[in-house]
């Protein structure tokens, strides 16, 4: 096993891949630690910390690799994109415009990406706007009498739900490069990373 990895890295090109896949893998993690503008981040650890991770909250962890509870820049992680994929693949079925799409081949399936990501944009504004909301209402993490945020303006508010949803476009991106210039599906080695 190690062999075959230190043979990978004796080949130009698929060091060349790695390493940016490594790159890309570490833009996502720095990103998930990144608070987003607007949060009392001392009051958010302090929350987290006494949490019990064994209920609900271990959950929403581990699929957000830890960013959601501390609503950092990529707390949304990759779900709105997988959620707005399956969206999308059930929608083919139902869709007869959707379905012409699919046999069209290539054109028709660039297509349907484009608007996968639009569905992707609209859900983790959807999504950002329930978290923020939560932790505006201090109903983010239940027994946590702290503030999670600086203030409760409506400009605060806005602030964050356009950094997250804008934190999804970034991993969305971050995801489709690693598919065209790294090695495997990009989504997958995020998901995998998270």
């Amino acid at each position: 096993m190690l062999g075959a990895f230190a043979n990978a890295f004796r080949t130009p090109d698929l060091r060349r891949k790695l390493l940016f896949v490594l790159f890309i893998i570490t833009i996502f993690r720095f990103g998930s630690q990144i608070p987003t503008p607007g949060v009392n981040y001392s009051n958010v650890q302090s929350c987290v910390n006494d949490l019990d991770n064994s209920g609900i909250y271990g959950l929403v962890n581990l699929f957000s690799g830890g960013a959601l509870l501390q609503l950092t820049i990529f707390a949304l992680g990759i779900m709105p994109y997988i959620t707005a994929s399956i969206i999308l693949q059930l929608l083919v079925v139902v869709i007869p415009r959707l379905e012409a799409l699919k046999k069209e081949g290539q054109a028709g399936q660039t297509k349907i990406t484009q608007y996968t990501r639009y569905l992707t944009l609209g859900l983790a504004v959807l999504q950002a706007t329930g978290i923020v909301a939560l932790a505006r209402s201090g109903q983010l993490l239940s027994g946590c009498d702290k503030e999670l945020l600086y203030n409760n303006k409506t400009s605060t508010f806005l602030v964050m739900v356009i950094v997250m949803t804008a934190g999804t476009a970034v991993i969305m991106w971050l995801g489709e490069l690693i598919t065209d210039r790294g090695i495997g599906n990009g989504m997958s080695v995020l998901i995998f990373t998270q």
